[in-house]
Order: C-alpha cells, then structure tokens, then sequence
C-alpha cells in the first residue's frame, strides 16, 4: 500500500502546531469560568489528577494512532481505529469498532465547529468593537451590547465569514505551506498577548474593593477550600481536561498521521500538554481570573459564556487602557481559537481527500460550504427568536461537544490499550528517545484511565438524566417553548450526521480493506 501523504516540514512547526490545536478557547474562555465556578482551588486537584489519569495516557494513545493509521494512508479516525481494533479482534468486528469510532469524530469535527467558528467570529467582532469603543458607552449595559450584537446580522455573519474563510485559505494550501506556517505565525503571538494580559492583570491591585485584589484572585484559584469540594468538580475537571487537550476529536490523531513512522511521539506528546498547560493554567488563570476577581470579587466570574462577552467588556471599559487590554483578549481568544478550529477543518478536508479523491483546496472550499450551511442556525438562532439563549447551540454542545468526547475516547482506549494490547506499547515506543514502561502502560492506559473515563461516562449520563437532557424537551427550554424547535432540529442533525459519519467510515474501511472483511483474516501490513 502506497504512502504519498505530506509530513511536516519541521519539529518546531510540528509541536506549535499540534499545541495549536490543544491550545483553543477552552483554555482562555472555558477553564476560568469551570475552575471558578467549581470552588477555585479544590478545582484544581482533580484536574491535575485527571492530566495525569486521563489527559497524558489518552494523548499518547492519539499521537500513536495517528502516527500508525499514517503509515497505511489513513489520516482519519476510523480506518486508524480498525487497524488497532483488528489486532485484538476479527476484522468484522473491528469495521464495526472503527466505524462507530469515525462516525463520532465525523460528529464532533463537523459539528463542534459549526458554533465554535461562530464564537471565534464573535471574538474577532468583538477585538473590533473594542478597537472602536463599540461597548464602552456606560448607558448600555455589556449584556445589551451582546445581545445587539448577535441579533444583528451584519456584525454575525460578517466576522464568521472572515473567520471560515481564513480558515479555508490557510487548510487549502496544505500542511507545510498551511497549517505550519500559521501555526509559527499565531502561537508566538498568542504567548505574547498571554504574558502581557497576565502581567497587567497582577499589577491592578484593587480598583473596586479592598478585598477584590488581582492577587487574592489567584489565591482563590490556588488555595483549595476542600468545603467546596464535591464530585460535581471532580467531572467538571475532567471534562475540562477533555476538551482543552481536544482529546476525544479524532484532530491529534490526524495531525499526528503527518508524522513519519520513526518520529518520537511521546517528548511529542508531553510538549504538547506541557505548552497547553502553560497556556491554560498560567497564562488563562493568571490573565482571567485575577481581573475578574478584582472588579467583580469571588461570585462575578463563574458566568458561562457571559464572563468572556459580558462580564470582561464590563471590566475593560472601566479600567485604565481598557480598550487595548480589551483588543488583547479578544485577539487573545480569535488565535487560540483559530488555531484549534483549523485542526477540526482539516480532519474533514483529510476525509474528503483520502475518500473520495478531491483535491485539497477543491476540498477546503467544500467544507467552507458544508460549515456556513451547519453554521446557519447558530446564526439565525438570536436573530429569528429574539433572544440570547442560544438553544440550539447549547444542545448541539451537550451532546456533540461535552458528552460525546468522552465516549469516544473510551472507544479510543479499548481499540488501542486492550485491542492492540501490548503491541500498541512497542508502536508508542519506537524512534523515542523516551520510553513508555511495561508498568506504567499496564497501570494507567490498561486500567487507570479505562475506568476512570467509564466512571466519567456513567456519573456524566446521571448527571444529564438529572438535568433533564434526555427528555422530550429538555428543562432547560421547557419554559420558552419558542425555543423547543430549535432543540429539536439540533437533535435531528446530531442523529443525522452520526449516521451519516458511520456510514462514510465503514465504506472507508471496506474499500480499502474488503478483501479482509470478506475473509474475516487479517492480511494488509505495512
């Protein structure tokens, strides 16, 4: 089987571009409002304990997948899925394990970023609204300023477009030329903004109240208050873990699959959740939280989407050069978020490529239709009901965004840890300079981490029974029955795309794997 993919042209563009794709608008937007609003400090204990159980384990199976799956031509998730499946199972089965496998990533590539490109236009708007002084009138509250803001279709649909379309510029021209090139281009920048927003938010003292100093905001986040500690934080921490290392996407596994078959993937793997980690917990805590716990104190800042499009706009125009330090973290928030979304686009322009034989810039063009037309109901959403709720945005989140990450890297797991067993320890060791113990694979990617993402999984679907998300209509729209439709229709297309996804993968599998199928023996190896 004949291998032309594309490698990286570099170790650095390779690194700044897979810490791109970890590095998104979890880190600056997502983790201070979950480490906030789940007691601070007793936060972060589970979630350095799910960095070491679930984040490093689940990232090195992904860069192993990947890296395998490229060997055999394969950039997405579900023939890399079969490959690994297939050595612990007949192939019939492992179809089946890899079809289900790709049909989430399919999902999750296509529909997480059809509202992500939106938050991300919404952070470019918002980088020129701050530039502009368009939310510093104190007439009009931040939350009025947001809500006109999504209710208005030239602002909407104008800075999405310009998002996508960059997007799409920077996938067509390939790996080398592309992805690597603006990923040397958007990270430094993005440290920079970091640093600097982290320097000024420790150097505010106390602009409001006495006890609403910058500096007592990180005590907050680093001096756990164990009376706040519940499992509710301990799944909010590893859910956070999830989804800022973009694990359970099938996008690590992809940019991993443009390695050559002798790359080291596990310093790989550690320099990416170290440079992720950097980012989120030094730069995002440092940054955020401080600022928002001296204007608002320790109840202003668990706010959701609020605290980056609300809250923050709010601090910025009161505060000395709050249009700069605005500018900073909007164009903070479009970089990371940028650079994780281009990831997401070209799992999908992978797919088409490898598939269905299109060529890459035809194909980046494809999914820049395929996402306006997904996109549009998250646009049209605010502006049709006359709200901000956003429903149709927060179902599509809950299952495709949150909860679907999770499942997926459970089946990442067994394919790769008990599946492929052992094999898969010689596979992750081979070109490293660092080696993966016998012990250490038996302790965490054989057992540690599978239960712990089984526990997560189970304790996750009690905790969506609770809160009503399995119902007809779900509590959270059954008081605003203008909204029910648009729940609805995100189920129909989360329904949709999965089948669609499956379908996609298992042909992609049984065109390139038939005669194995058809035999149930194993009989392609590279």
């Amino acid at each position: 089987m004949s291998n032309s993919r594309e490698n990286w042209g570099s170790k650095i563009g390779l690194i700044l571009a897979m810490a791109g794709n970890a590095i998104g608008l979890g880190n600056f937007w997502r983790f201070p409002y979950q480490a906030a609003s789940n007691g601070g400090g007793a936060f972060m204990i589970p979630y350095f304990i799910a960095i070491i159980v679930l984040g490093i384990p689940v990232m090195l199976l992904e860069w192993n997948l990947g890296r395998y799956g490229g060997k055999y031509g394969h950039g997405t998730l579900g023939p890399m899925v079969y490959l690994q499946a297939r050595e612990g199972t007949k192939p019939r089965n492992a179809a089946i394990i890899g079809a289900v496998a790709g049909s989430f990533a399919f999902a999750v590539t296509l529909l997480v970023n059809s509202y992500y490109n939106h938050i991300i236009g919404w952070s470019l708007g918002y980088g020129f609204l701050s530039l502009t002084g368009g939310y510093s009138d104190m007439s009009v509250s931040t939350g009025e300023v947001f809500v006109n803001y999504i209710q208005n279709p030239s602002m909407v649909f104008t800075f999405w477009v310009i998002a996508l379309a960059g997007l799409a510029f920077a996938v067509m021209r390939g790996v080398q030329k592309g992805i690597e090139t603006w990923a040397k281009l958007m990270m430094p920048v993005l440290y920079t903004f970091g640093i600097v927003l982290a320097i000024r938010s420790l150097t505010m003292g106390s602009p409001v109240n006495p006890d609403w100093s910058s500096m007592k905001g990180l005590n907050f986040i680093w001096n756990p208050d164990f009376s706040t500690f519940t499992w509710k934080s301990i799944v909010a921490a590893a859910g956070q873990v999830f989804f800022t290392l973009s694990v359970g996407m099938g996008i690590i596994a992809n940019y991993a699959s443009y390695l050559k078959p002798d790359d080291d993937i596990i310093v790989s793997s550690l320099a990416t959740v170290s440079l992720n980690e950097f980012a989120e917990v030094i730069l995002g805590g440092t940054a955020v939280i401080p600022i928002a716990y001296a204007f608002m104190g320790p109840d202003g800042m668990g706010q959701g989407v609020g605290l980056a499009f609300i809250a923050l706009p709010n601090v910025f125009r009161t505060m000395g050069g709050g249009q700069f330090v605005g500018a900073l973290w909007f164009f903070l928030l479009f970089f990371a978020g940028f650079t994780s979304a281009i990831a997401m686009y070209n799992y999908l322009v992978a797919l088409l490529e490898e598939d269905m034989g299109v060529a890459r810039s035809k194909g980046a063009w494809i999914i820049f239709v395929a996402y306006i037309i997904l996109g549009l109901p998250v646009g049209l959403e605010g502006i049709m009901t006359n709200t901000a709720d956003l429903a149709y945005l927060t179902e599509v989140d809950n299952w495709i965004g949150t909860y679907l990450l999770v499942v997926l890297a459970a089946v990442e797991v067994v394919a790769c840890a008990w599946l492929m067993g052992e094999k898969a320890l010689v596979e992750m060791n081979k070109g490293g300079i660092w080696k993966i113990p016998k012990w250490f694979f038996k302790l965490f990617h054989q057992t540690l981490t599978p239960i712990t993402t089984f526990v997560i999984l189970i304790f996750s679907t009690l905790d969506y029974i609770k809160a009503g998300y399995f119902k007809l209509v779900p509590s959270f729209v059954e008081n605003t029955p203008v909204l029910v439709p648009w729940v609805n229709g995100a189920r129909f297309v989360i329904f949709a795309t999965l089948v669609v996804g499956f379908m996609q993968s298992y042909r992609s599998i049984k065109s390139k794997y038939g005669k194995e199928l058809s035999e149930n023996k194993v009989s392609i190896r590279v």
